[in-house]
C-alpha cells in the first residue's frame, strides 16, 4: 500500500451548475463559525448520488458542507434540519460520525439549506478505488467483519438516550416502507418497468411481520457511506449520510445494505451495476453477511428473502428519481443518463432471489 496519506478520500473543482455562492458562504461562515479565518476555497467530493456534498478549506481547517441535490423536489428525502440533528445528538453516544458545526435555514446565503461538520479524514472505498489501494483476502475479510459488526453496533444504540425517540415510529414501519417506496416510485416512473411492478405487488402481499422492538437505522449502509483508518482498512473510524436515518425494523436495514452487495459469482449483468468491492477476493457473500448479523445481533433472519427483495425496490427507487430529475432535465450529470438500466436490474434480481427463495447462487 502506498503512504496512508495517499489514500484519502479527495475532493475536485465543483461540477459545472453546482457552485456555491461563494462569497455570500464565506461571510456567513466567518460570522457563524469561531476560529475560521480567510482565505476560504470550496471543492466537490464528485461520488454519490444524492445530497451534494463540498469541502471547505480556511485558513488550517477543513469542514464539509451538505445541501440538496439540485432539482430535488422532494423535501422529506433532503431534511438538512434533521440530518444535522440526528449527528448533533448521536455524536455523544456512538462516536462514529462527524462533529457537526452548524445548520443553516437561510434559503438566502447559497439558495437552499445546508449544513456544515468537520471533515473526518480517511479512506472511503468507491467502485473506483484510491490509486495504491491494495485490498488482499485478508483485508477484505477483517473489513467485511468490521463493516457487519458496526451495523449491529448502530442497530443497537440506545436512541431514546440520544434524544431521538421521535425520529420514526417503529410500528408499522414495514408496511409503510413498502407502500412508501411503491408509492414514490409510481411518481417518479418515467417508463414502464415491469419487473419493478410486480416486486412491489409480491412485497404487498407478502409483508413480514414488525420486528418486535425498533431499533436506530441508518437506511443507505454500504462501503461508501464508511470513513476507514488509512492505517488500517478494517477499522471503521466514521458512518456519514444519515439522511435516511429513522426508527424503524433493523432487518429491513440489512435488506438495504444487502441489495447493494454483490457477490463473487452473481450473473455479469449484475456485476456491471456494482456499488463496490463487495465481490473481491476475501469478501462475505450475502448469505455469510447475514449469518454473521443473526450471530452478533440474535435477531431471526428466516425470512431474509423478503428484507432483501425489499431493499432492491428501495434501491431502484432512490435510482428512479435520480433518473426521472435527468430525463426532466432538472440535472445534467451524464452519470445519469443509463440509470435506467439499473432500476430494471433490480427489479430482476429480486424476483430472482423470490423465485429461487434465497438471496445467493441466484445464477
Amino acid at each position: 500500500m502506498n503512504n496512508p496519506n495517499q489514500l484519502i478520500d479527495s475532493s475536485r473543482p465543483t461540477r459545472a451548475g453546482e457552485e456555491l455562492d461563494t462569497e455570500n458562504l464565506a461571510a456567513y461562515l466567518f460570522t457563524h463559525i469561531p476560529d475560521l479565518t480567510p482565505p476560504l476555497t470550496i471543492e466537490q467530493f464528485p461520488s454519490g448520488f444524492s445530497n451534494l456534498t463540498y469541502l471547505i478549506k480556511t485558513n488550517g481547517r477543513e469542514l464539509v458542507l451538505r445541501r440538496p441535490p439540485i432539482g430535488a423536489k422532494i423535501k422529506s428525502a433532503h431534511d438538512m434540519g434533521r440530518e444535522f440533528k440526528i449527528l448533533s445528538h448521536l455524536r455523544p453516544i456512538y462516536g462514529k460520525v462527524p462533529r457537526p458545526l452548524l445548520f443553516c435555514e437561510d434559503e438566502s446565503v447559497i439558495g437552499v439549506p445546508f449544513y456544515v461538520m468537520e471533515r473526518v479524514r480517511g479512506v472511503i472505498l468507491r467502485a473506483q478505488l484510491p490509486k495504491g489501494i491494495a485490498l488482499n483476502e485478508h483485508v477484505m475479510g477483517g473489513l467485511c467483519h468490521s463493516f457487519i459488526e458496526n451495523l449491529v453496533e448502530i442497530h443497537a444504540v440506545d436512541y431514546e438516550r440520544a434524544g431521538l425517540g421521535d425520529l420514526g415510529l417503529a410500528k408499522g414501519y414495514v408496511k409503510r416502507q413498502v407502500d412508501g417506496w411503491t408509492r414514490r416510485y409510481f411518481n417518479a416512473r418515467t417508463d414502464e418497468v415491469a419487473e419493478i411492478e410486480r416486486l412491489a405487488q409480491w412485497l404487498a402481499q407478502n409483508l413480514s411481520a414488525d420486528s418486535p422492538s425498533g431499533s436506530l437505522i441508518h437506511n443507505d449502509y454500504k462501503f461508501d457511506n464508511l470513513v476507514l483508518s488509512p492505517n488500517d482498512l478494517s477499522e471503521v473510524i466514521a458512518v456519514l449520510d444519515w439522511e435516511m436515518a429513522t426508527i424503524g425494523d433493523p432487518l429491513m436495514d440489512l435488506g438495504t445494505t444487502l441489495g447493494y452487495w454483490v457477490d463473487a459469482d452473481d450473473d455479469a449483468s449484475w456485476k456491471r451495476f456494482a456499488f463496490g468491492v463487495t465481490s473481491f477476493p476475501g469478501s462475505l457473500t450475502r448469505s455469510e453477511l447475514v449469518q454473521q448479523y443473526c450471530q452478533l445481533s440474535g435477531r431471526d433472519v428466516r425470512e431474509i428473502v423478503f428484507y432483501y427483495a425489499y431493499g432492491l425496490l428501495k434501491i431502484a427507487v432512490i435510482v428512479q428519481q435520480i433518473y426521472f430529475r435527468f430525463r426532466q432535465g432538472l440535472t445534467k450529470d451524464p452519470r445519469f443518463a443509463d440509470l435506467d438500466k439499473l432500476v430494471k436490474a433490480c427489479g430482476s434480481m429480486a424476483l430472482r432471489a423470490i423465485e429461487k427463495r434465497r438471496i445467493d447462487a441466484l445464477f
